[in-house]
């Protein structure tokens, strides 16, 4: 039996390597680290299909190091201080440190990472761990802090049709068919920006046809209503049912949240992946306009960490159902993003003097905390100062919505600073 087309076309080398060119183009981090022949530990944070595994053993082969391979599902603690003993004494003095690579690395458990923690600390092996899921949530602090984190991206249409055009023309089996991609619209589609996904389909569709193939949107559906499970379920999970679920929530539309919550249930998705986005969702779309939004996704985040499933689902259900039927405001979604934006395009502004704190004596006589004012000392525990710096004391960030919980907020901003604060 012969491998998967997504196996085959395994790129070997890294001019073959699909997409991510901020990360391998010329002069790119990654690139040019590899170039270098020294690479330091990281994290590569991406959706599945996007060449994590592909880019480490790229890596691997281009630097002539002994490569190890753990995955998160399989593996314990015992098999990581096998590993990390193998390193270490199959390494020869300033040689290159062994690479291992950890898939799945979010599925470690907390003493399994602490295991990497002195080898990735003292270089007996260098750490590439892959992850499908946000590593400030799943990876423990102090291997974060040991990594650098490189974020990969969704396929491109461009990337995706180029790998399209490779597969018909240089894998070992299509190649010997005639296959005419006359359209790719529906390949594309259920492909999500997935390269896995993609060839998986591509193969479904090119073995249930005999003779020459011609690759039409409405053949790609035909194929795929007939056999649900052909492509990746994990995938489509994670990108387009989650997007559907959230969606649902921010336009209030509690039976469709539930619906989609349902098919996630159904699918084997992990709880604390719907009750992580779930929190996010309260301070992204719902934010001000009911604070207490946020509180119940913490709640319902907690309940399934102590719970799990069946009972869970009935905490994550009752949460959905509140976040669709609140009302909603980003403003502090936009507020944040629009405060990133300003300190970047101004850099370090100074710190007023009457905002600095003055801890030791000279930073007093320099006048550090002068003429600060004690909002508590003050009517109403406020009195009018400047608090932004002076080269943007005038700059707006923060514009409330008026639901009824943040127009009581957005008045008292009124009331406290006047015309700064009427629009």
């Amino acid at each position: 039996m012969s491998e998967p087309l997504a196996e085959r076309l395994r790129p070997r080398r890294l001019d073959d390597y699909i997409g991510q060119q901020h990360l391998v183009g010329e002069g790119a981090v990654l690139r040019r680290m590899i170039d270098s022949g020294r690479i330091s530990s990281f994290i590569l944070w991406g959706p599945p299909g996007v060449g994590k595994t592909t880019l480490a053993q790229i890596i691997a082969h281009r630097l002539e190091t002994p490569f190890y391979t753990l995955s998160a599902v399989t593996s314990g603690v015992k098999d990581v201080r096998d590993v990390i003993e193998k390193a270490q004494k199959g390494r020869f003095f300033n040689e290159a440190s062994p690479i291992l690579f950890i898939d799945e690395i979010h599925r470690f458990s907390k003493s399994q990472q602490d295991s990497l923690l002195g080898a990735v600390e003292r270089g007996i092996v260098t750490l590439i761990g892959a992850t499908t899921e946000n590593p400030s949530f799943e990876v423990i602090r102090p291997l974060l802090s040991r990594c650098q984190l490189y974020v990969l991206k969704s396929l491109e249409k461009d990337d995706l049709l180029a790998l399209l055009e490779r597969a018909v023309t240089t894998d070992i089996i299509l190649k010997e068919r005639k296959i005419d991609l006359k359209e790719t619209g529906a390949l594309l589609r259920y492909s999500g920006g997935d390269a896995r996904k993609l060839l998986n389909i591509l193969e479904l569709v090119v073995e249930s046809e005999s003779g020459d193939v011609v690759i039409t949107d409405e053949l790609v559906v035909a194929r795929l209503q007939q056999n649900p499970l052909a492509y990746d379920k994990d995938g489509e999970m994670h990108y387009d049912i989650i997007s559907a679920f959230i969606k649902s929530i921010r336009g209030s539309d509690p039976d469709a949240a539930l619906y989609w919550m349902a098919r996630m249930i159904e699918g084997g998705e992990d709880p604390q992946f719907i009750a992580r986005r779930m929190v996010i969702s309260a301070s992204e779309d719902i934010g001000l306009a009911n604070p207490n939004a946020l509180l119940l996704a913490n709640a319902a985040f907690d309940t399934v960490m102590k719970i799990g499933w069946p009972e869970a689902r009935i905490a994550l259900a009752e949460c959905a159902v509140y976040l669709a039927t609140s009302p909603k405001s980003n403003s502090a979604y936009l507020g944040i993003d629009a405060a990133l934006a300003l300190v970047r395009e101004t850099g370090n502004q100074p710190v007023p003097l009457h905002l600095r704190n003055a801890p030791t004596q000279l930073m007093k006589e320099l006048g550090y905390s002068d003429h600060y004012q004690y909002p508590h000392d003050y009517p109403g525990h406020f009195t009018e100062q400047q608090y932004m710096p002076d080269a943007l004391k005038d700059r707006r960030l923060w514009h409330g919505q008026h639901s009824p919980a943040e127009e009581k907020l957005y008045q008292r901003m009124v009331n406290y600073w006047g015309k700064r604060f009427e629009e």
